[in-house]
C-alpha cells in the first residue's frame, strides 16, 4: 500500500490557476511598464504577423513561464501553486524529479493540450490510476498530495 494520494484533476487545476495569477501580478505590470497598456492586443505587439506573435516581451514571458515550471518542479518539487494546494511531483522514486525529468515533462505539455484547453492531458488524468498526463507518464513522474 503506498503512503500518498495521488493528486486529482481539480487539485492540480486549481495549483495552475494559483501559477498564473501569480504570473499576472508581474506580467501586467511589467507591461503597463514597458508596452503603456495593462493588456496588449495584436497591435500592441512589435512584431505579429497573422497568428505568430513574436513581440520579444511575450517571448520573455513564455520563457519566463516555461522556466518556472521546470525549474521549481526540478528542484524542489513544488511550483508555488501546488506548494499553496499541497501537493508536489516526485519522481518513480518518489523523490523530486531531476531537471532532465522535469524539462521532458514540461516540454510534453505540448502533447497534453491537444486538440486545445488540455483536453488530452485531463482526459489522462481523468483515466489513469494514478491520474498521470502525457507528460507524467513520459518523464517517469507523478504528482501526489503531500
Amino acid at each position: 500500500m503506498n503512503a500518498f494520494t495521488y493528486a486529482g484533476l481539480w487539485r492540480r487545476f486549481l495549483a495552475l490557476v494559483i501559477d498564473f495569477l501569480l504570473f499576472c501580478v508581474v506580467f501586467f505590470p511589467v507591461t503597463k511598464l514597458v508596452k503603456g497598456v495593462w493588456i496588449m492586443s495584436a497591435s500592441d505587439h512589435r512584431w505579429h504577423n497573422g497568428l505568430f506573435i513574436t513581440d520579444p516581451l511575450c517571448i520573455v514571458f513564455l520563457l519566463v513561464m516555461f522556466f518556472y515550471f521546470v525549474l521549481l518542479e526540478g528542484t524542489v518539487g513544488a511550483t508555488l501553486g501546488k506548494w499553496t494546494c499541497r501537493i508536489r511531483v516526485v519522481d518513480n522514486l518518489q523523490e523530486t524529479p531531476s531537471l532532465k525529468k522535469s524539462l521532458l515533462r514540461n516540454l510534453l505539455r505540448a502533447v497534453d493540450s491537444l486538440p486545445a484547453f488540455n483536453i488530452l492531458g485531463v482526459v489522462l488524468i481523468l483515466k489513469s490510476d494514478q491520474n498521470a498526463r502525457f507528460g507524467d507518464r513520459i518523464a517517469c513522474t507523478r504528482v501526489i498530495i503531500r
